[in-house]
């Protein structure tokens, strides 16, 4: 089932603008949908998905324990998936944050402090709790990160956005990454140090949660067959997963987990097999390419 994005906050907002008599309702469709889909079948799922892309995914973090909640005390397999939602509070290439600034623009006027997190905004601001690195590591319910280290949207709109380039320095690199120079290339790397030190924190430490984290210059990769699961999309070479599905010469078993020794044989694997992996219990998934330009399998839009 596919809920249209429609109200300009991921489906956080809350609020009503009384000069433009304008109500800003994100939240309430959000139930409101859920509680529709509940009601024509979806209360006896054995198994339930919520995902969504970019602000969508944004969306599916924001929201996933609320959607859990809806089937609490049943019996129900319920985990959620973020494609190219994991938006940075990074500095820009002027030294400012754009993309906070937008986004507490954005906080403020659909009134989304109300139906943030509380376990964020008990000790942060709304804003800062808008940002995915402040509460994904205090998600309960399973979660499965996917995003792409050089996010184009992000490069474009947060990194180096035309308010912060003022002589034009990145405009050649933002449209081609073989333009980018030395410099540009030591800030597109620093990016992905801040993404890949994120996801390695308080999020890593759930062994509910996965990930999958490649070197590509791009935004967003379940929609399309392309970059989902068609042949010659996507993979992470070095991609480890932890559980009995591992391919090995050498081990031995402790506590009921492999522990390999000398010798692993890794196997490359579509984003749509490392996500199906996770989410039926197959395997962990905690898969972080390495620096650009290792990966060869990427579907690069600049």
């Amino acid at each position: 089932v596919m809920i249209r994005y429609c109200d300009g906050a991921s489906f956080a907002g809350e609020g009503y603008d009384a000069g433009s008599r304008v109500y800003f309702r994100g939240q309430r469709i959000f139930n409101a949908a859920i509680q529709h889909l509940l009601s024509i079948g979806m209360s006896s799922a054995d198994q339930v998905l919520l995902a969504g892309g970019s602000a969508g995914g944004l969306s599916a973090i924001l929201h996933c324990d609320q959607f859990g909640a809806f089937f609490a005390g049943r019996s129900t397999t319920v985990k959620c998936l973020a494609d190219a939602g994991l938006f940075l509070d990074a500095v820009d290439v002027a030294g400012g944050h754009t993309l906070r600034s937008y986004f507490g623009g954005v906080v403020a006027t659909h009134r989304v402090a109300q139906t943030l997190p509380r376990s964020c905004t008990g000790h942060l601001d709304a804003t800062s709790c808008f940002f995915p690195q402040n509460i994904i590591g205090s998600i309960k319910t399973p979660i499965f990160l996917l995003n792409a280290a050089y996010d184009t949207w992000q490069i474009h709109e947060s990194l180096a956005p035309d308010v912060a380039d003022h002589g034009g320095a990145w405009r050649a690199c933002k449209s081609n990454r073989l333009a980018c120079n030395a410099s540009q290339m030591k800030v597109l790397q620093a990016f992905r140090e801040q993404m890949v030190g994120i996801v390695e924190g308080a999020f890593s430490r759930s062994k509910g949660n996965g990930f999958f984290i490649n070197s590509c210059f791009t935004h967003g990769q379940s929609k399309v067959p392309a970059t989902w699961n068609a042949n010659g999309s996507p993979t992470i070479h070095n991609k480890v997963s932890t559980g009995y599905q591992l391919d090995f010469k050498v081990g031995y078993i402790v506590h009921a987990h492999w522990f390999i020794h000398l010798c692993l044989v890794l196997r490359a694997q579509s984003i749509a097999k490392s996500v199906s992996d996770w989410y039926f219990g197959r395997a962990e998934v905690r898969a972080i390419d390495c620096p650009y330009p290792c990966d060869h399998t990427c579907h690069n839009d600049i």
